[in-house]
Protein backbone atom coordinates (compact mmCIF):
# COMPACT_ATOMS: atom_id res chain seq x y z
CA UNK A 1 0.00 0.00 0.00
CA UNK A 2 1.58 3.24 -1.14
CA UNK A 3 0.42 6.40 0.45
CA UNK A 4 0.45 9.69 -0.55
CA UNK A 5 1.11 12.95 1.55
CA UNK A 6 -2.34 13.72 1.49
CA UNK A 7 -3.56 10.40 3.18
CA UNK A 8 -0.38 10.28 5.58
CA UNK A 9 -1.89 14.28 6.35
CA UNK A 10 -5.04 12.58 7.40
CA UNK A 11 -3.67 9.42 9.15
CA UNK A 12 -1.79 11.73 11.30
CA UNK A 13 -4.44 13.73 12.22
CA UNK A 14 -6.57 10.76 12.78
CA UNK A 15 -3.45 8.94 15.17
CA UNK A 16 -2.92 11.74 17.30
CA UNK A 17 -4.15 10.28 21.16
CA UNK A 18 -4.05 7.02 19.48
CA UNK A 19 -2.67 4.53 21.52
CA UNK A 20 0.71 3.38 19.99
CA UNK A 21 -0.30 -0.35 19.70
CA UNK A 22 -2.79 0.44 17.80
CA UNK A 23 -1.13 2.36 15.11
CA UNK A 24 1.73 -0.65 15.02
CA UNK A 25 -1.05 -2.99 14.36
CA UNK A 26 -2.82 -0.85 11.88
CA UNK A 27 0.61 -0.34 10.07
CA UNK A 28 1.84 -3.97 10.51
CA UNK A 29 -0.88 -4.61 8.13
CA UNK A 30 0.30 -2.28 5.21
CA UNK A 31 2.93 -4.48 4.25
CA UNK A 32 5.43 -7.71 5.52
CA UNK A 33 8.76 -5.88 3.91
CA UNK A 34 8.88 -3.98 7.58
CA UNK A 35 11.98 -3.19 10.02
CA UNK A 36 12.27 -1.39 13.15
CA UNK A 37 15.38 0.48 13.69
CA UNK A 38 17.05 0.30 17.62
CA UNK A 39 20.14 2.05 19.07
CA UNK A 40 19.30 0.24 22.30
CA UNK A 41 18.97 3.78 23.68
CA UNK A 42 17.49 5.22 27.14
CA UNK A 43 13.75 4.17 25.78
CA UNK A 44 14.72 1.53 23.52
CA UNK A 45 13.15 -1.16 25.39
CA UNK A 46 9.49 0.16 24.69
CA UNK A 47 9.03 0.09 21.27
CA UNK A 48 10.83 -3.37 20.95
CA UNK A 49 8.25 -4.58 23.82
CA UNK A 50 5.61 -3.48 22.23
CA UNK A 51 6.64 -5.27 19.24
CA UNK A 52 6.86 -8.56 21.32
CA UNK A 53 2.83 -8.47 21.61
CA UNK A 54 2.28 -7.55 18.22
CA UNK A 55 5.01 -8.37 15.65
CA UNK A 56 7.65 -10.80 17.16
CA UNK A 57 8.96 -11.73 14.56
CA UNK A 58 9.68 -7.96 12.70
CA UNK A 59 13.29 -7.77 11.28
CA UNK A 60 14.79 -5.44 13.97
CA UNK A 61 18.06 -3.40 12.92
CA UNK A 62 20.93 -2.18 14.99
CA UNK A 63 23.99 -0.20 13.91
CA UNK A 64 26.40 -0.72 16.17
CA UNK A 65 29.00 1.98 15.95
CA UNK A 66 31.34 -0.11 17.96
CA UNK A 67 31.44 3.22 20.85
CA UNK A 68 28.72 2.33 22.62
CA UNK A 69 29.32 2.10 26.25
CA UNK A 70 29.39 -1.11 28.15
CA UNK A 71 26.29 -0.52 29.79
CA UNK A 72 24.51 -0.25 26.19
CA UNK A 73 25.52 -3.74 25.32
CA UNK A 74 24.73 -4.93 29.10
CA UNK A 75 21.19 -3.52 28.08
CA UNK A 76 20.98 -4.24 24.21
CA UNK A 77 22.07 -8.17 25.44
CA UNK A 78 19.38 -8.39 28.17
CA UNK A 79 16.65 -6.88 25.55
CA UNK A 80 17.74 -9.61 22.63
CA UNK A 81 17.29 -12.45 25.36
CA UNK A 82 14.04 -11.28 26.74
CA UNK A 83 12.62 -10.94 23.25
CA UNK A 84 14.18 -12.79 21.66
CA UNK A 85 14.32 -10.55 19.25
CA UNK A 86 15.45 -11.58 15.02
CA UNK A 87 18.05 -8.56 15.19
CA UNK A 88 20.41 -7.98 11.66
CA UNK A 89 23.54 -6.07 13.23
CA UNK A 90 25.33 -4.02 10.56
CA UNK A 91 29.11 -3.10 11.77
CA UNK A 92 31.29 -0.08 10.43
CA UNK A 93 33.89 -1.87 7.38
CA UNK A 94 36.60 -0.44 9.26
CA UNK A 95 37.42 -1.41 12.97
CA UNK A 96 36.96 1.50 15.66
CA UNK A 97 40.90 1.06 16.03
CA UNK A 98 41.71 2.19 12.13
CA UNK A 99 39.02 4.70 12.31
CA UNK A 100 40.21 6.37 15.26
CA UNK A 101 43.75 6.32 14.19
CA UNK A 102 43.24 8.29 10.26
CA UNK A 103 40.06 10.91 12.18
CA UNK A 104 40.65 10.47 16.34
CA UNK A 105 37.10 11.20 17.81
CA UNK A 106 36.03 14.17 15.71
CA UNK A 107 33.90 17.06 17.42
CA UNK A 108 30.37 18.05 15.28
CA UNK A 109 32.00 21.04 13.71
CA UNK A 110 35.58 19.56 13.20
CA UNK A 111 37.39 18.33 10.18
CA UNK A 112 36.78 14.29 9.63
CA UNK A 113 33.46 14.43 11.99
CA UNK A 114 31.16 13.83 7.98
CA UNK A 115 33.23 10.68 7.32
CA UNK A 116 33.56 9.63 10.93
CA UNK A 117 29.55 10.01 10.94
CA UNK A 118 29.44 8.18 7.69
CA UNK A 119 31.85 5.19 8.20
CA UNK A 120 30.55 4.28 11.78
CA UNK A 121 26.78 4.72 11.28
CA UNK A 122 25.36 5.97 8.26
CA UNK A 123 26.84 3.47 5.43
CA UNK A 124 25.88 0.17 7.78
CA UNK A 125 22.48 1.45 7.88
CA UNK A 126 22.71 2.03 4.35
CA UNK A 127 23.69 -1.35 3.37
CA UNK A 128 21.02 -2.52 5.72
CA UNK A 129 18.24 -0.88 3.72
CA UNK A 130 19.87 -2.04 0.82
CA UNK A 131 19.92 -5.66 1.71
CA UNK A 132 16.06 -5.53 3.27
CA UNK A 133 13.93 -3.13 0.89
CA UNK A 134 12.05 -1.88 3.42
CA UNK A 135 8.62 -0.15 2.40
CA UNK A 136 7.67 0.18 6.22
CA UNK A 137 10.51 1.67 8.72
CA UNK A 138 9.26 1.81 12.46
CA UNK A 139 11.42 4.04 14.76
CA UNK A 140 11.06 5.60 17.81
CA UNK A 141 11.44 9.18 17.33
CA UNK A 142 9.50 11.82 19.43
CA UNK A 143 8.50 15.60 18.96
CA UNK A 144 11.20 17.69 20.80
CA UNK A 145 14.54 15.72 20.90
CA UNK A 146 15.66 17.28 17.84
CA UNK A 147 14.86 20.22 15.29
CA UNK A 148 14.43 17.83 12.57
CA UNK A 149 12.29 15.71 14.52
CA UNK A 150 9.86 18.44 15.61
CA UNK A 151 9.11 18.85 11.66
CA UNK A 152 8.38 14.95 11.57
CA UNK A 153 4.96 13.47 12.96
CA UNK A 154 4.03 9.88 13.37
CA UNK A 155 3.68 8.85 9.96
CA UNK A 156 6.30 10.42 7.29
CA UNK A 157 8.17 9.68 4.58
CA UNK A 158 12.36 9.17 4.29
CA UNK A 159 14.04 10.24 1.39
CA UNK A 160 14.03 6.96 -0.07
CA UNK A 161 10.46 6.82 -0.10
CA UNK A 162 9.64 4.59 2.60
CA UNK A 163 6.42 4.94 5.26
CA UNK A 164 8.36 5.90 8.77
CA UNK A 165 5.95 5.03 11.94
CA UNK A 166 6.80 6.85 14.89
CA UNK A 167 4.17 5.36 17.39
CA UNK A 168 4.99 7.10 20.42
CA UNK A 169 6.21 10.64 18.67
CA UNK A 170 4.02 12.92 20.76
CA UNK A 171 5.15 10.85 24.04
CA UNK A 172 7.62 12.72 26.82
CA UNK A 173 10.19 11.65 28.98
CA UNK A 174 7.66 11.30 31.74
CA UNK A 175 4.87 9.27 29.57
CA UNK A 176 7.81 7.13 28.64
CA UNK A 177 8.95 6.79 32.42
CA UNK A 178 5.39 5.63 32.93
CA UNK A 179 5.96 2.91 31.07
CA UNK A 180 9.08 1.57 32.09
CA UNK A 181 7.77 1.59 35.29
CA UNK A 182 4.97 0.20 34.46
CA UNK A 183 5.98 -2.92 32.56
CA UNK A 184 8.98 -3.22 34.53
CA UNK A 185 11.10 -2.79 31.89
CA UNK A 186 14.65 -1.08 31.89
CA UNK A 187 16.37 2.14 31.06
CA UNK A 188 19.08 2.68 29.60
CA UNK A 189 20.49 6.10 31.08
CA UNK A 190 23.86 5.53 29.88
CA UNK A 191 23.34 5.60 26.19
CA UNK A 192 25.95 7.73 24.36
CA UNK A 193 25.70 8.50 20.96
CA UNK A 194 29.20 9.31 19.18
CA UNK A 195 27.63 10.73 16.58
CA UNK A 196 25.34 13.38 17.99
CA UNK A 197 27.19 13.64 21.35
CA UNK A 198 24.16 15.83 22.62
CA UNK A 199 21.08 14.56 22.70
CA UNK A 200 19.18 17.67 20.87
CA UNK A 201 21.55 16.50 17.79
CA UNK A 202 20.41 14.80 15.07
CA UNK A 203 22.23 11.72 14.75
CA UNK A 204 21.78 10.91 10.83
CA UNK A 205 19.93 7.85 10.00
CA UNK A 206 16.80 10.02 10.70
CA UNK A 207 17.93 12.32 7.54
CA UNK A 208 17.96 9.24 5.26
Amino acid sequence: MQLSEKQILNFNKQFRGIPPEEIISWAVNLSSKRIVTTSFGKYSAVLLSTFQRIDPLVNVIWCDTGFNLPETYEHANYLINRYNLNLHTYVPKETRAYTEHRLGFPGLNEPGHEEFSDIIKLEPFRRALEEHKPKIWFTNIRIRQTALRSTKDILSLSKEGILKVSPFYYWTDDDLDDYLEAHNLPKNSTYFDPVKALESRECGIHLQ
